[in-house]
């Protein structure tokens, strides 16, 4: 499976664009069902469908999706999410990147902590499935350049078992692989 693009996003109007709530679930949506027309997608969010145009225009503009032509025909426009691996900034210096990349990190954060949650209050609904997740907690010492390879070696494991949608096996779903790397802060309570 062929990995995908590595994007470093910095461009502050692309940032802007993905910052957008209703965007980032459009995006979202893409990226696990497949393609959609904005009408399927309106409906989904209960969106006004000519606003939920709109934003899938901002997304295909910064390059988040593309027009699935495959799918197209005459008006009917079918968008699916492009693969890549968006990289948010480090340490901007210009404070307005800096907001948009931070407000983009908050609402992964708070859309994997709703992922878990749900998951986790009705795991027995998910079968074989919940027999198959992983949870894991663990620690170990790395040098801030080794901290950095790991995450690379992560990122390229994940691309290895990406799956487009649509392209997977009959009995694949949508799988939510959440990862964080990050220095212990010092607790002062002995841990």
């Amino acid at each position: 499976m062929p990995a995908s693009r590595r994007r470093e996003l910095s461009d502050i109007d692309a940032l802007k664009a993905l910052a957008h709530p209703l965007r980032q679930q459009l995006l979202t949506w893409l990226q696990r069902h497949g393609s959609a027309t904005s009408a399927d997608l309106a409906a989904e969010f209960g969106a006004d469908r000519g606003a939920t145009s709109y934003h899938l225009r901002q997304l295909a503009r910064f390059e988040f999706i593309e027009e699935d032509t495959d799918r197209s025909s005459g008006r009917r426009k079918y968008w699916r999410a492009i693969p890549q691996d968006v990289r948010l900034p480090r340490s901007p210096a210009d404070p307005e990147v800096a907001a948009a990349a931070d407000e983009i990190g908050r609402q992964w954060m708070d859309r994997a902590d709703r992922d878990l949650a749900a998951y986790l209050s009705g795991r027995e609904a998910f079968g074989e499935f919940a027999t198959a997740a992983m949870h894991s907690f663990g620690a170990t010492m790395l040098s801030a350049e080794e901290l950095a390879e790991f995450g690379e070696e992560y990122i390229a494991f994940l691309n290895r078992w990406h799956r487009e949608p649509g392209k997977a096996s009959p009995d694949s779903r949508h799988i939510t692989v959440v990862f964080h790397a990050f220095p212990t802060p010092d607790s002062g309570d002995g841990s």
